[in-house]
């Protein structure tokens, strides 16, 4: 009987450290990362546990595969990892990996669309991002993208993002037309985005933009031609610089962007204009102007007469040209 008890304490002693070892060694600092500060591991869908084991150990975040494997089962985990694209930091334990992994805490990758960029901007931006997959689909019509910052994991597809750049800007217009200022001179959704992708080409300046909308609006009211220079060089080069100053033939050019010659908002949108520029249109700045103009700092001077503009204009030509 005292054998027993002395060999049943044995086996106890021993299945205790077993554990005791296992649970230091699976919370243990794991490899240094060999650049960096931690690895990138693709986690493929449907490898299983023993898969996924194989994977961290190939990519040497861990030491051994099969002690990972056995540490999960322990705690119950088996199902509960996840597949995709992981950022492992340094020497993280198999722990916290196994942690991350039932978190499903992926590598997040970013595309930005800037404001103002034009839909075959985008689309080619779209095109060449390495961390997306897939085609794109046709080239998006112009004005129909919400320019901003794009989260998104592993697998995802050009066209989705795409899409989704397309959704938000419906979402978006959905809900900032129903706040629209009631007397504003704009009949349609469509209105709001070619008066908008103007704006946005006008000005970088966040403060001016309800301005300048004012500006156009008020001029929209009275029948007077926007007379926009980027109405211009979207008719020439579809957004692209220019690199020169416009020509008095171009601005006399007809063309149905030319809001030189064209008596009122031109055929559609010259660029895909961001959020403030939308929300100036459709609440612009209690204003009487009628012009602006550059002031040599950045932003515009504006004016209600022709008389003040001339003025307005006169003195940025002198800026302009002065001796660099």
């Amino acid at each position: 009987m005292i054998r027993y008890l002395l060999i049943v304490l044995l086996l106890v002693t021993i299945v205790a450290g077993a554990f005791e070892w296992e649970s230091a060694n699976f919370g243990a600092p794991g490899p240094k990362s060999r650049r960096g500060d931690e690895t990138v591991v693709l986690i493929p869908p449907g490898v299983g546990l023993s898969g996924v084991a194989q994977q961290l150990a190939d990519d040497r975040v861990i030491d051994r595969a099969e002690l990972f494997a056995i540490g999960v089962r322990l705690r119950g985990n088996t199902g509960k990892l996840k597949a995709g694209e992981y950022g492992i930091p340094s020497q993280a334990s198999m722990y916290d990996i196994m942690e991350i992994l039932i978190a499903g805490r992926t590598v997040q990758h970013k595309f930005t669309a800037a404001e103002g960029l034009t839909s075959d901007m985008i689309f080619k931006l779209v095109q060449s991002d390495p961390a997306l997959l897939g085609d794109a689909g046709a080239e998006p019509a112009e004005g129909t993208l919400l320019p901003e910052t794009y989260l998104f994991t592993h697998g995802a597809g050009r066209a989705e993002i795409i899409g989704r750049m397309q959704s938000e800007q419906k979402s978006l217009l959905d809900k900032l037309w129903r706040t629209r200022a009631p007397d504003i001179p704009l009949k349609s959704v469509q209105e709001a985005i070619v008066l908008a992708s103007i704006v946005e080409k006008e000005t970088a300046i966040a403060d001016e933009r309800r301005h300048i909308a004012a500006v156009f609006e008020n001029r929209l009211r009275l029948g007077m031609k926007l007379q926009s220079d980027p109405t211009i060089i979207y008719g020439i080069t579809r957004g692209y610089p220019i690199g020169r100053r416009i020509l008095q033939s171009e601005i006399n050019a007809p063309s149905p962007y030319n809001t030189y010659v064209v008596p009122a908002l031109p055929v559609g949108p010259i660029c895909n204009p961001g959020k403030d520029s939308i929300q100036a249109v459709l609440n612009p700045a209690p204003s009487k102007d009628l012009y602006f103009v550059a002031n040599g700092t950045g932003g515009h001077t504006f004016s209600a007469t022709q008389a003040e503009q001339d003025r307005n204009v006169a003195l940025w030509r002198r800026i302009h040209d002065r001796p660099k």
